[in-house]
Formats: C-alpha cells, sequence, structure tokens
C-alpha cells in the first residue's frame, strides 16, 4: 500500500551537521538499518565527496539490502560555469550508486545574487540542467529548494520560476524547505498551497526548528498538501535542529489518520528514538512529546486518581501505542492514589481501605517537606511502605565507613573500609577499586528481608547520599538495578564539600535513595571557604589576626571527619 506521506530521513546528513554530533561510517550503517526496519521510505546517507565516512558509508551501503528504505546522496547543482558532465560533484553522486539523488538550489534571489554571485538566469540553467542529467541516468530526482518560503516572501515571481523549472527538468518532487526556520505556520501554509495549485509534481516539506516550529511547519505543510516530510530522529540538525520525525510519525499516524510508515512499527518508536540516542552518546531527553520518561507520568493526586479510573482523562493516547509507559510518581503532591499505584508496581499488596495508607502518606509528605525526594527514589519509598506493613526493625546498620584514595602519578586506586551491622552481628571488610565493598565480601549474611524484588536497592537506600563518601552516591557502589551508573574513580572529596552527594539542584537517579536536596548546601557552601588558602606571603598575617579567609563561621557536626562513626539509618 502506497503510503498518503512519505518519510525522508536525513538524520544521517543533516543530523549529523547538529554540535556534538559525529557519527562514524559504522555508526551511519547501523542507523540506516534501523531505520529501514522501522519502515522509513528515504534514508539520505550524506553528501559524496565531502568526506571519507560519507565515501564508505555509500560503498556500504550498496552491497546491502534494504527491504524498506531507498538511499539517497545529497549534492548541490552544478557549479557555476562548470558544464554538468565535467562537474566533480555530479560524478561523485553517480559514483555513490544510489537510487535516489536529492539535490538542493537556490530559490531566494539575495543567494543568487550576492552568495552564488551569479546571474538570475544562469541559476535557472543550473537547476535545470542538474536534474535532467540524473534523470537522463534512471534516477529518483527530489530538488530540496533552499529558503524556498524566504525567497518566495522576497520575490514570489523567481521563486516560482525555480520550482517550475526543476519541475520541467523531470524532478519527482519540490521540496520546500525553510532553511532559516523563521517562519510561522501559516506562511508555511500559504506558500505550500500556491505551490500544490501551481505545480503538478509532488511536494515535500523540510523545516528547521529555530524558533520552535519545525513539526507543526512540517505538520501545516502536510494539510496543506504537501506528501513528502524530511526530518531527523529526536530532531538533531544544525543551529537548534530540524524538523523531530519522532513527533511527526506519530502525529500523522494517530491524529491524522495518514498512513506513513508500518501501523506495526509505531509501538517501537521509542526504541528507535532512544537507538539513536545511544550512537549518538546523547542521553534521552526526558520530556521529548511522545516518547520521554516524562511524556505519560503522572504526579498530581488528581491526575492519579484520574487516570486509575479512565486513562484518557490524562493522556492523549495510549503511551504502549508509541512504545512508551506510564508512570505515577509519589511526591508531597501525591494522594491517595500515588501511593496505591506506586506500591502495586513495587510489589506491595495495598489496597484503598488498607489501614496503613495514612500514616505511609502522611510519612511521605513530612519527609518531602523537609527536603527529602522520593520522586525518583523508589528504594527509599519501598522501604518506608514496608516498615509500615510489616512493622520492621532496618535490616542493617551502617556503623561506619572510610574512603582513601592513592596513586602513583600514573593510576589511581580508592579504598573503601565499611563496618555494617545486622543484628548482633558485625562485617569490618576493605576492598579496593572503583566502588564500594560489594555485598560478595561482606561475612554476614544478609537477613531474608533483603531478598526482595530488587533487593540491591532496598539495602543501598539504608545509607543516603548525604552520608556517603565520593564515589560511594547512588549507583556507584552495589547498583541498584539497570537505573545505577558507575561513577569515575576520582579523589574523594571531604564531606562537607559534598551537597547531599549529589550536584546541587540535579534530579536524583531513578533507583537512588532519597536524601536532603537544600539542608547539606550551607554547610558545603562554609567548608568551602573553611579550606580556602591564601598564598603564604599574602594570607598568613591575615589568618593569624584572625581575619582571614580559611577562619570557618561555624563548625557543624562531624566536619573534617574522614571517618564518621556516627550511625546511618534509613529514612522510613
Amino acid at each position: 500500500m502506497k503510503p498518503e506521506v512519505e518519510i525522508y530521513d536525513t538524520t544521517l546528513r543533516d543530523g549529523s551537521q547538529g554540535e556534538g554530533i559525529n557519527f562514524s561510517a559504522a555508526d551511519k550503517l547501523r542507523i540506516a538499518d534501523k531505520l529501514d526496519s522501522f519502515g522509513v521510505h528515504y534514508i539520505e546517507g550524506g553528501w559524496p565527496g565531502s568526506n571519507p565516512k560519507d565515501m564508505e558509508f555509500f560503498q556500504q551501503a550498496r552491497r546491502r539490502k534494504f527491504k524498506n528504505a531507498k538511499v539517497a546522496a545529497f549534492s548541490m547543482t552544478r557549479r557555476k560555469g562548470v558544464a554538468v558532465e565535467k562537474d566533480e560533484l555530479m560524478r561523485q553522486l553517480l559514483e555513490a550508486e544510489t537510487p535516489v539523488v536529492t539535490i538542493v538550489g537556490k530559490t531566494w534571489l539575495l543567494h543568487v545574487t550576492e552568495v552564488l554571485r551569479a546571474t538570475p538566469d544562469e541559476n535557472l540553467a543550473m537547476i535545470a540542467d542538474t536534474i535532467k542529467f540524473f534523470k537522463d541516468h534512471k534516477k529518483i530526482v527530489f530538488y530540496d529548494a533552499e529558503h524556498s518560503f524566504d525567497g518566495y516572501k522576497n520575490e514570489p515571481e523567481y521563486a516560482l520560476a525555480t520550482w517550475q523549472a526543476a519541475e520541467k527538468a523531470g524532478a519527482d518532487a519540490i521540496v520546500l524547505c525553510d532553511t532559516n526556520g523563521g517562519c510561522l505556520p501559516r506562511e508555511i501554509s500559504r506558500v505550500t498551497t500556491l505551490a500544490k495549485n501551481k505545480l503538478s509534481a509532488r511536494i515535500g516539506i523540510h523545516t528547521h526548528n529555530d524558533c520552535g516550529f519545525g513539526v507543526a511547519n512540517a505538520i501545516a505543510a502536510v494539510e496543506a498538501g504537501a506528501t513528502q516530510v524530511q526530518g531527523t530522529i529526536n530532531g538533531y540538525g544544525e543551529r537548534t535542529g530540524n524538523c523531530n520525525l519522532i513527533s511527526v510519525i506519530p502525529t500523522l499516524a494517530l491524529k491524522m489518520r495518514q498512513s506513513c510508515v508500518p501501523k506495526a512499527s509505531l509501538p517501537k518508536l521509542q526504541e528507535l528514538s532512544h537507538f539513536v540516542d545511544e550512537i549518538a552518546n546523547f542521553n534521552p531527553d526526558p520530556r521529548q512529546p511522545w516518547v520521554g520518561v516524562t511524556a505519560f507520568a503522572h504526579k498530581g493526586g488528581m491526575h492519579a486518581h484520574a487516570v486509575e479510573r479512565v486513562a484518557h482523562s490524562y493522556e492523549h493516547i495510549n503511551p504502549e501505542s508509541v512504545g512508551n509507559s506510564r508512570r505515577v510518581l509519589v511526591s508531597d503532591m501525591s494522594g491517595r492514589s500515588n501511593v496505591l499505584a506506586k506500591a502495586n508496581e513495587l510489589g506491595f499488596k495495598l489496597k484503598s481501605g488498607t489501614p496503613e495508607l495514612k500514616p505511609i502518606l502522611a510519612r511521605i509528605k513530612e519527609l518531602e517537606n523537609q527536603g527529602f525526594e522520593f520522586e525518583a527514589a523508589e528504594a527509599s519509598l519501598a522501604l518506608l511502605i514496608q516498615k509500615h506493613l510489616e512493622h520492621r526493625e532496618l535490616p542493617f546498620m551502617v556503623e561506619g565507613y572510610h574512603v582513601s584514595m592513592r596513586g602513583n602519578g600514573m593510576s589511581s586506586i580508592c579504598e573503601a573500609t565499611v563496618k555494617v551491622s545486622v543484628k548482633n552481628e558485625f562485617s569490618h571488610t576493605v576492598a579496593e577499586g572503583a566502588t564500594v565493598v560489594s555485598r560478595s565480601a561482606m561475612k554476614v549474611p544478609w537477613p531474608a528481608y533483603s531478598r526482595r524484588r530488587d533487593d540491591a536497592r532496598t539495602q543501598q537506600a539504608h545509607t543516603t547520599d548525604r552520608d556517603r563518601p565520593h564515589g560511594l552516591g547512588r549507583g556507584a557502589g552495589e547498583r541498584g538495578g539497570d537505573e545505577g551508573r558507575r561513577r569515575p574513580a576520582g579523589p574523594p572529596l571531604p564531606a562537607e564539600r559534598r551537597p547531599g552527594g549529589r550536584r546541587a539542584g540535579a534530579p536524583a537517579a531513578r533507583g537512588a535513595p532519597a536524601r536532603p536536596a537544600r539542608g547539606a548546601q550551607r554547610d558545603d557552601r562554609a567548608g568551602r571557604r573553611r579550606r580556602r588558602r591564601r598564598p603564604a606571603d599574602r594570607g598568613a598575617g591575615r589568618r593569624a589576626a584572625g581575619r582571614g579567609r580559611g577562619r570557618p563561621r561555624h563548625r557543624p557536626p562531624h566536619a573534617g571527619a574522614s571517618v564518621r562513626e556516627r550511625p546511618v539509618v534509613g529514612l522510613a
């Protein structure tokens, strides 16, 4: 079945022009395979001859058989004053051996006369000669009309003449480009409608996101008659990026009911988004529409209660239809529904009539008011719930620990000593490496209490990040689930220089224990003042006189202690 709207992906060319993105040839091939299996119709691989990686990609790509997609090679029109047959760029395009060729040409008279330094008629000839050349070589040719909308606003008749020249030469589609990304949806709609009425060739749309309208402008063009949308996965691209296909595809399929990719591919949308992020070495945007982890997260008690009864009361689609999932968050804004949903998710059998529900919710609000955060600290929440339900004491206590670093100038190693008590038994263990002493090194067996789902997180939750030395924070030691992220080895920071064991104001990792988000910062600033030292020739006298900057204004409890003997207890 022929799609109503074709999806043309330019992640490998236009997307790679984004800052911080550098795909290798192998990366491009992996992404191309993923796009093909997803059902994208065209994959723009790059610009032949522009760099060795693109040359290697096209050499490898022509040996592969893509099931759904056609690979496109991108280039500009022939150069001014050079015959198309003798232009090196045209030869390189042919050597790429792709079934599709995409040619970009000038629409805006400003670019023709001031940038290209050509006459208007010569630019029209460059467009026509190039397209005809590749049509004679049996290629599918798409003409990307650069600055279509700015050019039309500046000189409507000439802009239309460039499109007509491309159509007359045999272009399979005229792609209108909002190259500067500065147009509004109503402008896109008006010019696309005019092009649709004046041309018989198919109309495509290529938008940029400089004003945040990349997706909206593409949708406006489709509503005006465009049948091809060009864009990138996750909106990668130059400056602020291109039209985000991760938003366009479900909008077309689920909102506008226009076929674009196979229906079976839509539940793989989040997987595709995260796959490309992984290769680009970017963290997935948690707030990305449709596929972000917060896209279907419910924090307010009223929202969670309503969604529990009628899902679409606060969700515009079923999250699973794009590979996402619903999440209920627990915080001081939560109600009973939030706690019930999260408790069931964690494996507890709570009901609305459970008598412990009210004190659990009250305790959560009390701790949140003190600065703790349960929203991303599920292990601490599990401990709190279990304590109220089973009326158990804490399964273990961290009596003390010490961390030190040593090195030989070439490498460094971290050594940790941990003293733990389980009931009336003690274990005092030392180990070295990049992580905390593992549970397997402990000689005291953990009680059955800890063998709950995600027990590693449960054990780790009894030690708050504020009470861990640097390197022993969330996810750095015994890793509590897939979300744990190992920190690189580094010198331990003094206790009073760590604001809550993480960067002040940064969100906690999922699965990390709750901790004070604000209370530790005052001690942190005092600790930094206390440890500053002026050069001896400038600060010694002042410090002797009691006016030095190194003089502490107050000494917080346990300041300066590298080994802390005060017990560490859970938050519950």
